[in-house]
């Protein structure tokens, strides 16, 4: 969402991500095609995941309705994944009033605490209606869910998360990333609902993605 909204039949497709077992279902669905469902990039991203792993990237924004629909279906995906692929979610800042956003992920990533409070976020801006576009705002949110004011705040405004935000940026950058939820495979390969065409096909587009990057290890 953002950069480039879903289409109609993507975002129409929003009410059936509860449906269906992705990884059997590519067994039946037709391959993505490269340039279509998916993109192969130009220039190989640096990956953080340890040799012979395979990273797998979900970019999301708290804000964005199509990611809230979405964490329901992708975070059982993620846990489903082999102990060889890396899942991580990396926020993305469009804008620079993004930016608070993605240091209450690495505030909540350093606290331990993403398992818990992750979904709790999007609650908190979807349901409740919630603005999070603020530290101070931020800072109050985090003290209704139990956290300590003073530590969430100086990991908040820390340097590891600074530099985290940064490398967010830098993968954004790197992944050409024009719309979420997204998912970038390997530091080779990007897809998002726009080009997948559903919620469903995107986690089986990116089931065909760490099958293309196993083979190529």
């Amino acid at each position: 969402m953002d950069r480039r909204d879903f289409s109609v039949a993507a975002a129409a497709a929003l009410a059936g991500v509860a449906s269906g077992l992705p990884g059997a279902a590519l067994a039946q669905a037709k391959q993505p095609q490269e340039g279509i469902e998916y993109i192969t990039l130009d220039k190989q991203v640096g990956v953080d995941a340890p040799a012979g792993k395979i990273e797998v990237i979900e970019f999301f924004w708290y804000g964005c309705p199509h990611c809230n629909a979405f964490e329901p279906r992708f975070a059982p995906w993620a846990k489903r994944q082999p102990a060889e692929v890396v899942v991580k979610r990396v926020p993305v800042a469009f804008r620079d009033d993004f930016v608070p956003e993605q240091r209450l992920y690495y505030t909540l990533e350093a606290l331990g605490r993403v398992d818990d409070l992750h979904g709790k976020v999007f609650q908190a801006v979807h349901a409740n209606h919630e603005n999070l576009s603020r530290e101070d705002l931020i800072l109050a949110w985090a003290g209704k869910q139990g956290l300590d004011a003073a530590k969430f705040k100086e990991l908040y405004n820390s340097f590891s998360v600074a530099t985290k935000v940064r490398r967010a940026t830098q993968l954004q950058t790197a992944y050409k990333v024009q719309g979420v939820p997204s998912i970038g495979v390997a530091g080779r390969y990007y897809t998002d609902g726009t080009l997948a065409g559903s919620m469903d096909r995107l986690l089986q587009v990116a089931e065909f993605l760490i099958g293309a990057a196993r083979k190529t290890r």
